[in-house]
């Protein structure tokens, strides 16, 4: 049976559990980490947020997985949305990594989006947005976004057309895909994709970035 008590969580396991993602966090940060993962546990016993209930596991896999994005791409300034953000990872585990980030959340849960507003709240964040909405209900205007970020959902056709109108001229979409993805997300005319990277601890899940450069005739 895990331990769901995060009081346990210490600084030194949350270090050792990001040290993989090369995520390396203050002391005010790393408390930051152990709130939120008390907050996830106590919603997680009334609202579906997350499979994972061992604190450690949570930070290796949640925050760990979510932050290994900054030493992809500088992510540390700029506007950074975050699609279907469910429990809010990516989105605001890079926020506590890099607080000069400007966040929004989109969610369409409203309980996950209550759960969200009380963890931006009791961790004192700012410049965090959340939006109750599908993302396909929002239309963006110029420079939305520096970047968009999706992870742990599909319908990526939809999300590459509207991602091409959210970002800035130089932005660029993160996918947190399984291997079997990448193929058909490459093929998509009109982007400059990276190599993909594995993430660390995982056999078969990539971060996949990239950039819209438009369609050639």
């Amino acid at each position: 049976m895990p331990n769901q008590n995060s009081a346990n969580l210490t600084n030194p396991q949350i270090s050792g559990a990001l040290a993989p993602f090369g995520a390396r966090l203050s002391e005010d940060q790393s408390a930051q980490v152990k709130q939120y993962v008390q907050l996830l546990l106590k919603w997680n016993r009334l609202t579906s947020l997350t499979t994972v209930t061992d604190p450690v596991e949570i930070v290796s896999r949640h925050f760990g997985e979510s932050m290994f994005a900054a030493s992809l791409l500088p992510v540390k300034n700029g506007r950074l949305v975050d699609i279907g953000t469910g429990a809010g990872f990516p989105g605001l585990a890079l926020k506590i990594l890099c607080p000069g980030l400007h966040v929004t959340l989109i969610e369409s849960n409203k309980k996950k989006c209550a759960f969200l507003a009380e963890v931006v709240r009791s961790l004192g964040l700012l410049e965090v947005e959340i939006l109750p909405v599908r993302f396909d209900e929002i239309r963006p205007g110029e420079d939305f976004a520096n970047f968009v970020t999706v992870r742990a959902v599909g319908g990526f056709p939809a999300i590459l057309r509207w991602s091409r109108t959210a970002l800035s001229r130089r932005g660029h979409l993160l996918l947190w895909v399984g291997g079997e993805d990448i193929t058909a997300i490459t093929n998509f005319a009109g982007w400059i994709w990276n190599p993909p990277v594995r993430i660390p601890e995982s056999q078969r899940r990539f971060i996949l970035s990239g950039r819209y450069v438009g369609e050639t005739k």
